[in-house]
């Protein structure tokens, strides 16, 4: 049965899962977005030995008569290492990996898988099964063999497999004994300029090189270094960096719960998302993703209309995103619909203004970017802010992209508000004092209307929507954008409410209410993280910590997380791996660790 216990390779220009037993069961070329030519994590079932051809959209190494595994990654490193071990004492090792490298002054990371596979005891035997889809797995490429590779045709990709294996033994897949390693390249149709093994030991060695040295690179919390670092590690691998866009996870379809009809395609930009993954990289010292992503949105806030923006954007600036749904996936556990597109980027979300502004705002303050923000983003961003101030009281879908309902929901009049406050911060900054006012006035009239209407006397907190009675998690944010001191009465009030009707255990619902689906039935895993800061502001810190590390005890045995969390069985589900909760581990672990004073 399919699980979301896997590993995530990729290089910054694509993305492969690989499960526990080392088959690569999910991967889209030529980039995040793109067509899966391995599809298997929706196909229903995790595919087996006896389904024969009938089964495509998956690679695997198999091992004969495997009666374990154990996996792990390359310490520090987005290289992930493979054991299998059969009941004769036989042993195998994968190394997987996308190569990602500086080469002729430039980043390399070619959208190529290379699987290195050696034997490490025994007489093991094994059989490579190569079984590329397109058309959402409805479909098999034309398949040619040349001397040393085998050619994989579907239109307009054309992917090439370059090994020293026996080629009639993977196009077949036959078992054999292992001998001696293979290296698997699997990239575009081009030939190597160096023999296989060579190249490919060099692909690996530099590609560990790259990640150590930019893993040293990073600020980090005296507790939780391997979770933290394991964490920014996967961000980073969910950046496209060719055009700066950040995906929110690499799957789509995942189902938040079973059998809830909750399933949408995470594969593209939300600003709202990107915000969050940009700070918490900041945070650890690895600014480069935000000046990269800086770009991404100056080229989308220079050609808004008006400052109007969507919440949600392709990876190369895509504004439709259209929805539909495939029938050629059963999809994860057979749980459908699978989805393509995603609706979202034709809602009306309106928290979306503050998160723009709130990405850009440390652009204009820190020294160390090569190319600060100026006086001309900054005009760009203020028609985002005229955006913000104008729609900060009107109706909306909201942080929780409510499909059949439309409020004025606290927290996106939240981020208006953070919109025009850090507007009139970056005026200061650049010497602007006229227009400093101007936006602290327009700050000051949100905060006036937001502490009115959004605040129930009756119930002493506040709630998710003016002149609402409900609560829910985003309301948490009031203390992270620095609308509310920790200490604030009404902080503290607002804070007890959500624990009395979110919390259960060591988890946080998003809310408690129906929706378009009904009532969620499991924990959303950034609430969770947004709790236990919160906790640790009011004072109760050990209790945060031990929160905490129940909430880090339910990641995969690779220290990855998805999107939501089973209360009851700890199990993981929604979209994977989900960059708003591996953000909210990074915080915490930044917030909660003790000082590395106690530590020298």
């Amino acid at each position: 049965m399919s699980s979301l216990d896997l590993g995530v390779i990729g290089n910054c220009a694509f993305g492969a899962l690989i499960d526990d037993i080392g088959n690569i069961v999910w991967c889209c070329l030529p980039r995040f977005d793109g067509d899966p030519i391995f599809c298997q994590l929706l196909n229903g079932a995790r595919a087996a030995p006896e389904e024969g051809p009938g089964a495509p959209g998956i690679y695997k190494v198999e091992l004969i008569d495997r009666v374990r595994s154990e996996q792990e990654y390359i310490k520090n490193t987005a290289v992930l290492v493979t054991r299998l071990y059969d009941k004769a004492g036989g042993a195998v090792e994968i190394t997987d990996f996308a190569p990602r490298f500086m080469q002729l002054g430039r980043m390399f990371r070619p959208t190529t898988i290379v699987r290195i596979v050696r034997p490490l005891s025994g007489e093991p035997r094994v059989r490579m099964v190569l079984r590329p889809a397109h058309g959402y797995g409805a479909h098999r490429p034309e398949i040619t063999r040349g001397s040393n590779h085998i050619r994989y045709i579907s239109p307009p990709i054309t992917l090439r497999l370059t090994t020293n294996a026996p080629l009639a033994f993977v196009l077949d897949e036959t078992p054999f004994f292992l001998e001696e390693p293979v290296t698997l390249i699997l990239g575009p149709d081009e030939s190597l300029t160096r023999p296989i093994i060579e190249t490919g030991r060099e692909f690996l060695e530099n590609t560990v090189e790259y990640w150590r040295r930019w893993s040293r690179t990073l600020a980090l919390p005296l507790e939780w270094q391997g979770a933290v670092i394991r964490a920014a590690i996967t961000l980073k691998l969910c950046s496209f960096e060719e055009t700066g866009g950040i995906i929110a996870a690499m799957t789509t379809s995942i189902p938040e719960s079973a059998d809830s009809g909750r399933n949408w395609d995470y594969r593209y930009c939300w600003l709202r998302d990107s915000f969050f993954v940009v700070r918490a990289l900041n945070r650890l010292g690895a600014v480069i993703t935000m000046e990269d992503y800086l770009r991404y949105l100056t080229n989308i806030v220079g050609t808004a209309d008006r400052g109007r923006l969507q919440p949600v954007y392709g990876i190369a600036l895509e504004r439709r995103l259209s929805e539909r749904q495939v029938d050629t996936l059963p999809g994860y556990r057979g749980m459908g619909p699978v989805r393509v597109g995603n609706q979202a980027h034709e809602h009306h979300q309106h928290d979306v203004y503050g998160h723009v502004v709130l990405a850009a705002c440390q652009a204009f303050f820190d020294e160390r970017l090569f190319r600060p923000a100026g006086v001309d983003i900054y005009r760009h961003l203020e028609a985002v802010g005229d955006r913000a101030f104008e729609l900060y009281d009107k109706p909306d879908a909201g942080l929780w992209e409510l499909r059949g309902q439309a409020r004025v929901h606290t927290n996106s009049a939240l981020m208006c508000w953070a919109a025009c406050d850090r507007l009139a911060k970056i005026a200061e900054r650049l010497g602007l004092p006229a227009r400093r006012r101007h936006w602290q006035t327009r700050a000051g009239k949100i905060r006036d209307v937001l502490s009115a209407r959004a605040w129930n006397a009756e119930l002493d907190t506040f709630v998710d929507c003016f002149d609402g009675t409900e609560v829910d998690a985003s309301l948490l944010l009031m203390r992270e954008v620095g609308f509310l001191s920790a200490d604030d009465p009404r902080f503290v009030a607002t804070l007890a409410a959500i624990e009395k009707r979110l919390r259960r255990g060591s988890h946080l619902m998003r809310y408690d209410r129906p929706d378009d689906f009904g009532v969620p039935e499991n924990a959303f895993t950034i609430c969770t993280f947004w709790f236990i800061e919160a906790l640790a502001a009011a004072g109760r810190r050990e209790e945060a910590r031990e929160m905490f590390d129940d909430v880090l005890a339910c990641r995969n045995h690779l220290g990855l997380l998805s999107e939501d969390i089973d209360p009851s069985t700890k199990e993981l589900w929604g979209n994977f791996p989900q960059t708003y909760s591996l953000v909210g581990l990074i915080h915490c672990a930044m917030s909660l660790s003790r000082p590395w004073e106690e530590a020298l």
